[in-house]
Formats: structure tokens, sequence, C-alpha cells
């Protein structure tokens, strides 16, 4: 097959692409993860703002999508997000590719004209600037930071943590969290903790965890603990999954901690509740969810392909019911959300 040569004649603005993203990643992304990468690329450093949902309805994906997408390339270490201390996005960072990335074969330098060659830049997309900032610690600072009297057993703790020995940038965190954020022994072990229980294991993602928190003048481990309990991500997917956008009450709090804890139900269950709770009812919404999951629950439902045969059990228990009884009509089904008897559901749930 016969070469040919790609020549530029179009006097248009550009977007640039580092030739180490293409030969690294793009053969192993989709179309998703490559579209919204060029938008960030497109859109960095342009003076207005963006979200997630303005990207969803730019592509006609739907905002997990988006979220999924942003999440690859956050994994393959491409960017970083920032959030603030309700767990939302505010911030976007497209990184600088390391000397790590594998090798291809490059041109002759003759071939490549000077004024061609991409620039790699490290960005902040959405984000407003922290009042953070690591400093960049000489070896002689990493040095006189572990000869401290707490500093050998913090390592020992966040090895043990971490499953790993820490390397120097692991060290560096610590240090900045200990000396510029003015973490205490205890908060950083909380930390570290609360990070390790949400399968992250990175410094960079610890590092971010840590600044939201400092950013929200916590200073103890109860403080955090009280952050953490009213802003875990998985209390807020349920919430944005019952349709409800106020901060949680207690109450609501302790439901959802009912589902995952003392139920033992993932997330997917739960957010199946949810959605036939919408379909079903706009009051009493939590108490709703609580009575199909506790019927699941009892059934023996651990996951979501066991809610089709919980269905079908109890479609069969009520039809044998129903020969036996004059009601025929009066049908409620704890599972399909089109025979719930709603008026009765409500009824039982004003009279508790």
């Amino acid at each position: 097959m016969s070469q040919f040569q790609i020549n530029n004649k179009q006097n248009i603005d550009y977007t640039m692409v580092a030739n180490s993203f293409i030969d690294t990643f793009l053969s192993d992304a989709n179309d998703a993860q490559i579209k919204i990468y060029l938008f960030l690329l497109r859109h960095m450093n342009t003076p207005h703002m963006c979200s997630i949902s303005a990207m969803a309805d730019f592509f006609n994906y739907s905002e997990k999508d988006v979220m999924r997408a942003l999440g690859y390339w956050e994994r393959k270490q491409v960017l970083t997000l920032s959030y603030n201390d309700k767990q939302e996005l505010c911030g976007i960072s497209l990184c600088s590719f390391t000397e790590s990335s594998p090798k291809v074969p490059q041109p002759e330098p003759s071939t490549v004209p000077q004024s061609q060659v991409p620039l790699v830049k490290t960005i902040t997309y959405l984000s407003k600037p922290s009042a953070f900032v690591k400093p960049d610690y000489s070896l002689d600072q990493l040095t006189e930071f572990k000869s401290r009297e707490n500093t050998s057993q913090l390592m020992f703790i966040a090895e043990s943590y971490l499953g790993k020995t820490l390397s120097a940038n692991d060290i560096r965190s610590l240090l900045f969290i200990s000396d510029e954020l003015h973490f205490s022994f205890d908060l950083i072990d909380y930390l570290l903790q609360y990070c390790i229980d949400r399968g992250k294991r990175d410094f960079r993602y610890i590092e971010k965890v840590a600044i939201s928190w400092a950013e929200a003048h916590i200073e103890t481990t109860e403080q955090a603990q009280n952050q953490t309990m009213k802003y875990d991500k998985d209390t807020y997917t349920v919430m944005n999954a019952l349709g409800k956008n106020n901060q949680p009450t207690p109450k609501e709090v302790e439901f959802i901690k009912r589902w995952y804890q003392i139920y033992g139900f993932a997330s997917d269950v739960i957010l199946e509740a949810c959605e036939r709770t919408v379909m079903a009812t706009d009051k009493h919404r939590f108490e709703y969810a609580d009575r199909i999951l506790k019927s699941w629950k009892d059934f023996g439902v651990h996951h979501k392909t066991d809610i089709a045969k919980a269905d079908a059990a109890f479609v069969s228990s009520k039809k044998k019911t129903s020969q036996t009884t004059s009601f025929t009509k009066n049908k409620f089904n704890h599972f399909q959300q089109n025979d719930y008897d709603f008026d009765a559901l409500e009824k039982e749930l004003l009279s508790n």
C-alpha cells in the first residue's frame, strides 16, 4: 500500500494533542473517552466556566457517561479531579506525561519543524486555586522530617495501611500534610484510614482529601468524622436517586447506613429500590424504599440478579393467595413497581 504525507493548509486555531498521548493511550480508549479528553483540551484556559451537564449535552451523553470517561483518564493518570467539601466536582487538572510513558519510534528531528512540536501543559480547569500548595521539599527537609520523634511511627502506620514501602514522594506528601496543613498525628491516621476504606491508596488522592478538610477548617478527628458522615459519596448518591437535593437529615442518613451496613446491600441493589420508589410515589420515599429493601433482605437477595427471582416468587405467592380470597383485584406487590398499591402503602406508613 502506498504511503502518503499529511500537509497543513488551514488557517485556523488549533487544539494541541501531545504525541505521547496519541502513542500511549489512543489505541485503548473508547470514543467517549477520547471525545471527553479532546473537549478538555479545547476548553483549557478559556475564560468561560463549564460543567458536567454542559459536556453531557454537547455530546448527547448522560452525566454518568461523562464522569465514567473522566474517571478512566484519572486512573490512567492523564488528569486529576478535584472535589469540594460537598463531594461535587470543582476542578479538572490535565497532567504532564512522564518519562515512564512507553517510547515509540520518532521521526528524524529534521523532518519535524520546531513550530509544529506540540507543547504539553499542566493546567487547572474549572478549579478555584487552593490556598494550600505543596512545596518542592529538598532531601535535607525530608531527612529532617524523618528524624522527628513521631515520624517513624507515622510512616510505619502509613506503610501498614498502604501495604508498601513509602517512596520519597509519599514522604513529601506526609510532610506537606503535617507541616503545611497542620494535621495532628491522630488526624493523619484517620485520613489514611478514611481513604484506604474507600479503596484509594494514591497519595495524590489522599492529598486532595486532606486539602479539602483543611479548607473546611477541620482540625480534629471528630470534626473529620462528622464531615465524612455528612458528605459521604454513597449518601449523596442515594439522595440523588430518591430525588432529594437537600442536605441529608440524621434520619435519612440512618436509613442509608441501615441499607449499606445492616442489610449489607451493594449500591446497585439500593439504587434499584430507589428507582422503583421514585416511579411509585413522591411521599415518604425513604420509608417506601426501606420496605422494599427489607423485603429483599428477608427473601435472601444478595445481588441485583437475585431481584428477578424475588419478584417472581412474590408474584407466585400473590396468585396463590388470590385464589383463596375474594379480593382478587386488590394486589400489593413489594417488588414489581407496576403492582404497588400506593394508597394502601401511604396509609400504612402514616399510621405508624
